[in-house]
């Protein structure tokens, strides 16, 4: 008895171009099967970054919120440790101001050529006190001018130095001009007068010494007036007498400006 034939289930080989046979997608020697690209991946699209996440944002600004909080919270605390140091030093010290003064002046010359040159001189002496029993003062170079009606009739210079604790101390200066140019209408008003208020202002940095502790030099300025010049006919020298308290201002500079 014949055996019965079964129908074959693996398809048939057919030879490709290189005379091997192919069955399906199965290669000889065990090599993987390769198939042509699909449509998908012959147009596939370029690669584009996606944006973070909302959680991502949060977090950021979360980081930054804190960081202000305590960045504040330091800079509150620097003010308040400041503010408590310099109570201290007020309670310890009771530091005061210095005071100046115009103890004398003396209105050497003043004359006006044709041309409104201005030729001045004037002799004067500055009192200043300090007052405290604890606290040194250390001036630099003190720059002063000498006006009368907003016109500038003389300036002059005092050199730097120090000054003690309960002391008073007299400066002696001259303030001068030497043919100085001015507008036809200041010399008209000063060749009118017969007498000449004066504004006399200085202006310095001065500094702080407790013990071997040397502070930062602030601006200070001393508005001084009341005073009157008095030139005598006919004669380019006068003498003047007159004393006047001068106002004392600090002069802090932040940045570009100065209080």
């Amino acid at each position: 008895m014949e055996a019965s034939r079964q129908p074959n289930s693996n398809p048939p080989r057919v030879a490709n171009g290189n005379g091997t046979a192919n069955g399906g997608a199965s290669t000889t020697n065990g090599a993987r099967p390769t198939f042509p690209p699909t449509k998908a991946q012959q147009y596939r699209l370029p690669y584009r970054p996606q944006p973070p996440s909302p959680s991502r944002r949060r977090r950021r600004r979360g980081c930054c919120c804190v960081c202000c909080l305590w960045l504040t919270l330091f800079l509150i605390a620097l003010v308040f440790l400041a503010a408590i140091a310099a109570g201290v030093l007020y309670v310890l010290y009771r530091p005061q101001r210095p005071t100046f003064s115009v103890s004398s002046l003396r209105l050497a010359a003043l004359n006006l050529s044709a041309a409104d040159l201005l030729t001045s001189r004037l002799d004067l002496s500055v009192t200043t006190r300090n007052p405290n029993r604890k606290l040194v003062f250390v001036y630099d170079d003190v720059a002063i001018s000498a006006s009368s009606g907003g016109v500038t009739i003389g300036e002059g210079t005092i050199p730097g130095f120090a000054q003690g604790t309960d002391n008073t101390t007299v400066l002696k200066t001259t303030v001068s001009s030497s043919g100085r140019s001015l507008d036809p209408t200041e010399a008209s008003d000063l060749r009118k007068r017969k007498r000449y208020p004066l504004e006399i202002e200085l202006d310095t940095n001065a500094g702080v010494k407790i013990g071997g502790f040397k502070s930062k030099r602030l601006g200070i300025r001393a508005s001084c007036d009341g005073i009157e010049a008095v030139v005598a006919k006919g004669n380019a020298t006068a003498t003047t007498t007159g004393s006047a308290k001068c106002k004392v201002k600090l002069r802090i500079k932040i940045w570009n400006w100065t209080i």
